[in-house]
């Protein structure tokens, strides 16, 4: 399957047929995938470039449509495409191979005529057209119309090499009537038209471009433009031979291999040097500033390069070293000074300079070139840290682009700091290559080294002796493991420390002891963490991110990259170092217990995301001695985000007296929900259970009782539910637990008034888990009355809550209840899709219950849908698994019913009547009526035909009584089993024969 955005939005197939997307929305959903390709879009970003402000009543549910649209759009083209819309937590993700954009980017970094030619053709009009105006598409509309031109700039030059003049000056009218402030474009137009003889013309662009840089930006041409107009005037037969096929490329390194990963920052750079007087790449030490430098001046019609490294630190003689580089010496008697000398033999040649690595002499290089851009002379600088002079323009290198996901080879393999280490390795050890095996050690690896180029080509050299699984286990000492024995690289890059010693050496002694005490964190902290842990402040930090040794994140956090991390550790002294890990860990216990209670209230998405951020410094809080104290005041947190085992390990610290005794019943509630059984002593010590739960131990001893519920034991957490639990929190903890009782007993009574209840008072709160939580039984209580629109209503909305929160196994039991409903509702394809979604993301967050919940759904749609060798597969499993239970599974009455309709229509009648014999005995034991009566009418369709009416007798009569009417899926069930008892026995006597089952006493 190809897309097209070069233009209106096209889809073929990959034999050229064109692929109808139908409807506006359907193809907005799909420019916002591909503006977003082989990434995953969250359900709520959708909506939200769908529709915005105008979204429907139920997003989800018509986002769940357009999907389907889509997807049937693209099997219909090519059968097995609609895999392409995968669906992938929080949201979709489109897999697209082919685009146009993508083969334009690849073409456009050639330099000869016929493929830049090529790279033209894929357009078809303005990027994104049928959507431009649309957020989620300018910033790549923007990008690939800004290479566009640099494409047809770079296909002028080339042309005009091959003296093409007048069909290039022809060409380049219409481009620089739409943009007259483009300096490069003039240039190109202006040889062209004075190579064709048109001398005339040439200088009347001149003077047109002069003008409207005057009037519009206040700004005169530049050098390159006023050298080219002297040249003009002066009538240089140089212009007219090969104008612009030779470039001059003064002094640049040679490029021994290829730059990878930075096809972005090229075209970026190429855009911003023509109209920057002094432009600064800036970026730690190892990141790739002077290479990437290279590449962009070797682009540049005249370009000089000049290494200040060979300077010692302070060192004030830059211009004079400059000048050495040109080859400039100093005449005898001269009184000129160097600047001068400097600034004319520039100006005259209209060249580039580049500065590499300014920083150990920032304040000389910053001083000269100030005064050079002043006099017009064009400077491109590197440095660790910005020059900071009017008129500069700062752009950062980052690292390189690491795996967004480990496990995915498709992902490892996308990555461009992979992509480095696959290349650098690759001609250390032949036939090295990546696959499922090597990838997630080349993931980790490149995550462990933040995707620092340089790190990362070290560690490449190391894999022939170690292999990639070996360098990774060697990351602990680093610093001895990443050296270079190429004798034909600096001293101060052959290793890393190197690399990291030669910023820390610049460093003033104060500075140099906030990078160590920073070191202290783990990914990251906050400006208040660092002053009060680290004692870093504000001033101090800002000077360290100029150097570009601490990195600045949103937020703000600040962010040291392993490595320097690693190496400013190891300044610490031990005192100091003991001193600072207890100041780190007091800090981070007093975070969390001031977290703990807003997590139960109005402010819990906020606070959520606060511990979410320190979940490194969390941990290491706890084994610095944060201890049970720290386990305790984390415990909540733990749960919500679903790490169970995480919460059981810090759990399992020694503690004071005190702390051991609120910590039994939270170690007890984890232990369960992991599935260990229940201890003897729970049973025993009942009576001292039913009782008065203050607010400090309630939260607990209600968490024992959740866990118990849910592994199925109704009684005994009912049992441990009976007393009275005080706070409103708890108590509407309690509530819920005592709906989802009520919901399994069929009691609709007590359900409505727990649930809404617990409801109002999560509310009240302002605590959306809690009210996500008794959504599931309101919603639960509207499915069983038979209300499919409210009860799809009150999940959508606990849904968007739980996105919200980033509460992902609560997403995927939303997505569960909302594919039961879909199911229910005769949308088995719908139901399908978000059981799918649902199983696949509890399966990543090993939510056993959720897991069950969204497998039995996912095996009722395709049972329903026709599809019964998947349902068999899906509900054989989980009926196994329920029957084998340390009590009776909640879910095994219906998945034994769905499993006997299935036996049924495979002709198999024994083997479904025993199932849906199985089911009855189960749910008579549960005491769950609703279940009961899907089970009768289940043994009716394989029951002889008067027994079978009279069965469905005593199951109308139950549904009667307990106001629990069938939905429209069920209903589908009974109307074909009817309709064989009554072909077998006539409508008068299947009437009475139901009639006389109503009245039974069975």
């Amino acid at each position: 399957m190809r897309f097209g955005i070069l233009g209106p939005l096209a889809v073929t197939t990959d034999d050229g047929g064109p692929v109808v997307v139908p409807g506006a929305k359907v193809r907005m959903l799909l420019a916002v995938l591909l503006a977003n390709r082989n990434r995953v879009v969250s359900a709520d970003r959708l909506i939200d470039d769908l529709w915005g402000d105008d979204a429907p009543a139920n997003p989800g549910a018509a986002l769940q449509v357009r999907v389907s649209q889509l997807r049937k759009a693209l099997n219909d083209a090519e059968p097995g495409a609609r895999d392409l819309v995968e669906s992938c937590p929080p949201g979709y993700r489109l897999r697209a191979g082919e685009v146009d954009a993508d083969q334009f980017t690849a073409l456009a970094d050639s330099t000869d005529a016929d493929p830049l030619s090529a790279a033209l053709e894929l357009w078809r009009g303005q990027a994104y057209a049928d959507v431009a105006d649309q957020e989620f598409a300018r910033a790549e509309a923007s990008r690939l119309t800004e290479q566009r031109l640099v494409v047809h700039e770079r296909l002028a030059a080339a042309r005009l090499a091959r003296g093409e003049h007048d069909l290039v000056a022809a060409d380049l009218a219409a481009l620089v009537d739409r943009h007259p402030l483009r300096e490069g474009l003039r240039a190109l137009q202006i040889r062209a038209l004075y190579a064709s003889g048109r001398q005339a013309e040439a200088l009347e662009s001149y003077a047109g471009l002069r003008e409207h840089l005057a009037d519009e930006l206040g700004l005169d041409p530049g050098p390159e433009l006023v050298a080219l107009h002297r040249q003009i005037l002066d009538q240089d037969p140089a212009l007219s031979a090969t104008p612009k096929a030779a470039i001059v490329r003064n002094s640049l390194p040679a490029q021994l291999d290829e730059l990878i990963g930075r096809a972005e920052a090229l075209t970026e750079l190429r855009a911003l040097v023509p109209s920057s007087r002094l432009l600064t790449l800036v970026g730690p030490g190892g990141v790739g500033k002077t290479r990437l430098a290279v590449a962009v001046a070797a682009e540049l019609e005249a370009a000089v390069f000049v290494e200040l490294a060979p300077l010692p630190a302070g060192d004030t003689r830059v211009a004079e070293h400059v000048l050495g580089v040109l080859g400039r010496h100093e005449a005898p008697g001269a009184t000129v000074d160097a600047t001068e000398r400097l600034v004319s033999a520039l100006r005259e040649t209209g060249t580039v300079l580049v500065l590499d690595n300014c920083e150990h002499v920032v304040e000389p290089a910053a001083e000269l070139a100030g005064r050079l851009i002043r006099e017009g002379v064009r400077v491109l600088a590197t440095s660790r840290e910005p020059l900071r002079v009017a008129g500069e323009r700062i752009w950062d290198v980052g690292p390189l682009a690491v795996p967004d996901d480990p496990r995915s080879l498709d992902s490892v393999r996308r990555s461009a700091a992979a992509r480095l280490f696959m290349a650098r390795a690759a001609a250390q050890q032949r036939g090295f290559q990546l696959d499922e095996r090597t990838a997630p050690a080349v993931a980790r690896l490149c995550r462990r080294l933040d995707g620092l180029p340089l790190a990362l080509e070290l560690a490449a050299t190391r894999v022939r002796a170690l292999g990639v699984q070996g360098v990774v286990d060697r990351l602990g000492d680093r610093f001895a493991l990443l050296t270079s024995k190429q004798r034909d690289v600096p001293e101060r890059q052959r290793t890393l420390t190197a690399v990291i010693a030669w910023s820390w050496d610049l460093l003033p002694a104060e500075d140099q002891r906030a990078l160590a005490r920073l070191s202290v964190f783990r990914d990251g902290c906050t400006p208040e963490a660092a002053e009060r842990v680290g004692g870093a402040g504000l001033d101090t930090v800002d000077r360290l991110v100029d150097r570009s040794l601490v990195v600045m994140e949103d937020g703000p956090r600040y962010r040291l990259l392993e490595s320097v991390a690693e190496f400013g550790a190891g300044q610490l002294t031990g005192t100091d170092a003991d001193e600072l890990r207890a100041r780190h860990t007091a800090y981070y216990v007093d975070l969390a217990e001031r977290a703990d209670p807003e997590l139960r209230g109005p402010r819990q998405r906020e606070w959520l995301a606060v511990l979410d951020a320190e979940r490194a410094n969390l941990r290491v809080a706890l084994e610095n001695g944060g201890g049970l104290r720290l386990a305790l005041a984390l415990c909540w947190y733990l749960y919500l985000r679903g790490r169970l085992s995480e919460a059981r390990l810090a759990l399992a610290m020694s503690g004071r007296p005190d702390e051991e005794r609120r910590a039994a019943p939270w170690r007890l509630g984890f232990a369960l929900l992991q599935g260990d059984p229940v201890p003897d002593t729970v049973r025993k010590n009942l009576p001292d259970a039913v009782r008065e739960k203050a607010p400090e131990t309630g939260r607990a001893d209600w968490f024992v009782a959740h866990a118990v519920l849910e592994r199925g034991d109704l009684a005994l957490a009912g049992a441990l539910l009976a007393g009275e639990f005080d706070g409103p929190w708890t108590e509407a903890a309690a509530l819920t637990s005592r709906a989802m009782i009520a919901h399994a007993a069929g009691d609709l009574s007590a359900l409505e008034t727990t649930a809404t209840r617990a409801d109002v008072l999560f509310a009240g709160l302002g605590d959306r888990w809690g009210r996500l939580r008794a959504a599931d039984w309101l919603g639960g209580l509207a499915d069983m009355r038979g209300e499919a629109d409210r009860a799809a209503a009150l999940n959508r909305e606990a849904l968007r809550w739980a996105e919200e929160l980033e509460l992902w196994p609560e997403v995927a039991a939303k997505l569960s209840w909302l594919a039961w409903l879909a199911v229910q509702s005769r949308e088995y394809e719908q139901g399908r899709e978000l059981a799918e979604r649902a199983y696949r993301m509890t399966v990543e967050q090993g939510a056993p219950t959720a897991v069950v919940f969204a497998e039995m759904c996912l095996g009722m749609a395709a049972r329903r849908s026709g599809r019964l060798d998947v349902a068999v597969r899906h509900l054989s499993r989980i009926a196994d698994e329920g029957r084998t239970a340390p009590q009776p599974a909640l879910y095994l009455p219906m998945v034994l019913v769905e499993l006997g309709y299935a036996a049924e229509l495979l002709g198999d009648a024994e083997k479904a009547r025993a199932l849906h014999t199985e089911a009855y005995q189960a749910a008579e034991e549960m005491g769950a009526p609703r279940d009961t009566i899907g089970a009768l009418e289940g043994l009716a369709a394989v029951s002889e035909p008067e027994e079978g009416a009279r069965l469905l007798g005593v199951a109308a009569a139950a549904r009667e009584k307990h106001a629990t009417p069938p939905a429209p899926a069920e209903l589908d069930e009974i109307g074909r089993v009817t309709a064989r008892l009554v072909a077998a026995l006539g409508r008068p006597r299947f009437d009475e024969l139901v009639s006389a089952g109503g009245t039974s006493p069975r």
